[in-house]
């Protein structure tokens, strides 16, 4: 009875300390970036769109290359 009792013990204990290591290892590592889906409308629309407004002349050539660098992360 007594080898039960220590054996659940050290298994509680070690039970206990991985998974606190598992969450310390999880909120030390950065997650995924978050999605451009998820700020707005997809990459593709949005490039299209800046396209239009260069088109009917609502943007100039460096104020379309500026934005479109900055939608690309460049």
């Amino acid at each position: 009875m007594r080898a039960a009792v220590i054996g659940g013990g050290a298994y509680a204990v070690g039970h206990h300390a991985a998974s606190k290591a598992a969450d310390e290892e999880q909120q030390q590592t950065p997650g995924p970036p978050p999605a451009a889906a998820a700020a707005g409308p997809p990459l593709l629309d949005q490039l299209n769109q800046l396209d239009a407004m260069h088109q009917q002349g609502a943007l100039t050539d460096k104020e379309f290359t500026a934005a479109k660098a900055k939608l690309l992360g460049s």
